[in-house]
């Protein structure tokens, strides 16, 4: 028989409905803003109409975007950043995680405390920026000529990425592992075979920061990528917001929408391939993040 809920109980649920539908609707207010700015008329969003829903609707702002090269270039950038970026980043802190993960490395608890102390103690962004330029040096020498990857290389690890990889590692029984070494198993094929299916979802989760986090890379592309035609997206949209907020430039703007419905069609753009993976990758998430997150 179901348990009556006290008047307390009762209270505390109802306020807590309140809150999570308050707070949902306020994370979910400025998407629907940046839609509704992005396809409004060029009156409504200059003179600030736009509250909620769009006044006269009109998609001029997106059919200038795609018909913008640089857009298009910009979009495969930012593509390219993600997919080889997320790539060498899951193969090295798997690598490091499952090194880590060994009672029988060498100066183990030495490295850990290494690994934990850059997470205390930031070296700050000048040893970022010359770990970028000896990199850039070594691509020089190489004849590596395209700065993405650059990007992709030098951001190659996240120490709290490889702690939850570690700790995921850490809670596969050893009697699996002894029982694929005694089959005959190497190092590597006890790694692709035992470690890697048994944390998927701690895998998935650490994934998914790390193509969050290349997708809304800025600033060090920003700063070591000279060649514009190598730009992402979020550079790209940088630039154009400086663009149509220099009255200068925008003294003959005589287009039929208004340049923030270009901005915000970019910003809505640039969220979409977001919006699609992440429901895949949701039903790892929570599992993920308890299995890496927790030591026993």
């Amino acid at each position: 028989m179901k348990r009556r809920l006290e008047i307390s109980e009762l209270i505390f649920r109802i306020l807590s409905y309140v809150f999570l539908t308050v707070f949902a609707l306020c994370c979910l207010y400025p998407f629907v803003y940046a839609i509704s700015a992005s396809i409004s008329g060029k009156h409504a969003v200059e003179y600030g109409e736009v509250i909620l829903l769009p006044r006269n609707v009109q998609f001029d702002a997106f059919s200038a975007m795609f018909n913008n090269n640089s857009f298009w270039n910009s979009y495969t950038n930012t593509l390219f950043l993600t997919l080889f970026g997320t790539l060498w980043s899951m193969g090295v802190s798997i690598l490091g995680a499952y090194a880590l993960s060994k009672k029988r490395l060498l100066f183990r608890k030495t490295f850990n405390f290494f690994l934990v102390f850059t997470m205390w103690f930031s070296a700050g962004i000048v040893p970022q920026f010359l770990n970028y330029l000896s990199t850039k040096k070594i691509f020089a020498a190489a004849g590596i000529v395209d700065e993405k990857w650059l990007v992709v290389i030098a951001m190659g690890m996240a120490a709290m990425n490889i702690i939850l990889l570690r700790n995921a590692f850490e809670g596969v029984p050893s009697e699996i592992e002894e029982a694929a070494i005694v089959d005959g198993a190497t190092e590597f094929q006890v790694l692709a075979k035992v470690f890697i299916p048994m944390s998927k979802s701690t895998i998935a989760t650490v994934a998914l920061f790390f193509a969050i986090s290349r997708w809304n890379g800025y600033f060090w592309a920003k700063q070591m990528m000279t060649n514009h035609n190598e730009w992402p997206l979020q550079v790209f949209i940088q630039d154009r917001l400086t663009y149509y907020q220099d009255s200068e430039q925008m003294a003959g703007w005589n287009e039929s929408y208004a340049s923030d419905s270009m901005i915000y069609a970019l910003v809505v753009c640039s969220i979409i391939p977001i919006l699609i993976i992440y429901p895949f990758i949701q039903k790892y998430f929570a599992k993920g993040t308890n299995v890496g997150g927790v030591k026993e």
